[in-house]
């Protein structure tokens, strides 16, 4: 109910306070900054690279040529539009849930998901089948959140986020894969690089709880309605939908005419009670739903026809979108495209012992220039030609990566490919396939 969480919000004075708004290094301050620290947060992730590169990566439809389909940075402003809606009803702290929102998947490879196992997959996996996954994108948008990401100071100088625990937190604990009720926040802080898995460590705070639920109310109905755009879902899809609202919300909607599915409509072509299930009606009852059923004693929660409702929207799309034909295809050429620059990028390691990358890529134009900045930026390369040039380019980073070591090298390379936008992959992909 309406600021039933207004006790437990994380705000000056509650127990996860001083240690939600802790940072690794202190930030340089101005007289005149009249921002929170969770406000400065929300405009560094705002501001950083990884954070613009999403409006030209993957939600789920890979590299898409209409403007009208969610790339992943749509994809987020959902979940930031969402999580701040709860938040604010709930009576949390809208600032941190926001920053952690805007934030959750800077760390996040080209081609969605399915880049995401790729380069899982290219990396070299332990025996045995419990073999940890080495690439998750949460853990990874910490990584870029501690590590790669940079802004200018006010000397010019390009210096890493340094975000608060809290924020961090929050970013490698958003997994919305994993179907919960009655989510609560965990009682200890942590080293948030000792979690090893995606979805097995609660957030450190309500707020970090809020987003983790938001991820999944925001992609459910925008992913239906993007496959109907491209005409994706038949009429027998359409049917199962109804069958689902029946089901679970023991509605019957009305029965949809031929017109109902023309592909200028923005419905998902489900009715109730008169009105569309479309994105928007969707996200509107879940958030209603999840509002009057949750409380400090539940933890965050649905009510059970509108949690079995998520779960049925979810196989709904695993077996209607996700493993449609037309993107298990583009999935094969995904796999080419980061397997190809992978492979070329190992190959040039021992070039980047000697500072000479730019040999070994120069018929690779733009490929080499941004490979070898992030060698600069981020390891111990030293460009022979150049070796004032981290220096000169003001960065001031942390040597993250160590390219006379196979490991670091490899971590190095997957990292850089992780970055890269679905077009930016394509591109580098076609210069070292075109002759």
């Amino acid at each position: 109910m309406k600021d039933s969480f207004k006790s437990a919000a994380c705000i000056e004075g509650s127990p996860k306070w001083e240690q939600s708004i802790k940072r690794e290094n202190t930030l340089y301050s101005r007289s005149n900054d009249i921002r929170s620290e969770f406000e400065r947060d929300y405009t560094r992730l705002l501001h950083c690279m990884a954070y613009r590169r999403l409006r030209h990566k993957t939600q789920v439809f890979y590299a898409p040529q209409n403007d009208h389909i969610c790339t992943r940075m749509e994809h987020v402003g959902h979940v930031a539009s969402v999580s701040t809606t709860i938040a604010k009803y709930l009576g949390l702290n809208q600032q941190l849930t926001q920053s952690i929102a805007i934030g959750h998947d800077i760390g996040h490879a080209p081609f969605g998901h399915t880049g995401e196992d790729i380069l899982n997959s290219l990396m070299v996996q332990p025996e045995g089948k419990n073999a940890q996954k080495k690439f998750w994108h949460e853990r990874n948008s910490l990584f870029f959140a501690d590590y790669i990401e940079t802004l200018q100071n006010p000397n010019g100088k390009e210096l890493n986020l340094d975000l608060t625990y809290g924020v961090r937190d929050g970013l490698i604990c958003h997994c919305g894969e994993i179907d919960q009720q009655g989510l609560k926040p965990r009682d200890n802080a942590m080293d948030l690089y000792q979690i090893k898995r995606p979805g097995v460590v609660n957030p450190y705070t309500w707020e970090g709880c809020i987003v983790k639920v938001s991820d999944k109310i925001a992609f459910l109905g925008r992913d239906i309605e993007d496959a109907r755009a491209y005409h994706l879902l038949d009429m027998g899809s359409y049917r199962q939908l109804r069958e689902i609202v029946q089901s679970t919300l023991g509605i019957i909607p009305e029965k949809d005419s031929d017109t109902d599915f023309d592909s200028t409509q923005t419905t998902s072509g489900v009715h109730r009670s008169g009105r569309a299930v479309n994105t928007t009606v969707l996200i509107n009852d879940l958030i209603v739903d999840l509002c009057e059923n949750s409380s400090i004693e539940k933890g965050i929660c649905f009510s059970e026809p509108y949690f079995k409702l998520i779960k049925e929207l979810k196989s709904f799309c695993y077996s209607n979108i996700y493993t449609h034909w037309r993107l298990v295809e583009f999935q094969k050429y995904a796999s080419e495209v980061l397997g190809a620059i992978y492979r070329l990028l190992m190959k040039v390691q021992v070039f980047a012992q000697n500072g000479r990358v730019i040999d070994a890529l120069k018929i690779y134009p733009e490929l080499c220039r941004t490979f070898e900045d992030w060698l600069v930026k981020y390891s111990n390369y030293v460009p022979y030609q150049d070796e004032s040039k981290k220096k000169r380019l003001n960065y001031e980073t942390k040597i993250v990566f160590n390219v006379s070591e196979y490991e670091s090298y490899q971590k190095c390379v997957i990292e850089y490919i992780s970055g890269m936008t679905d077009q930016f992959a394509i591109n580098a992909f076609n210069e070292i396939i075109t002759f």
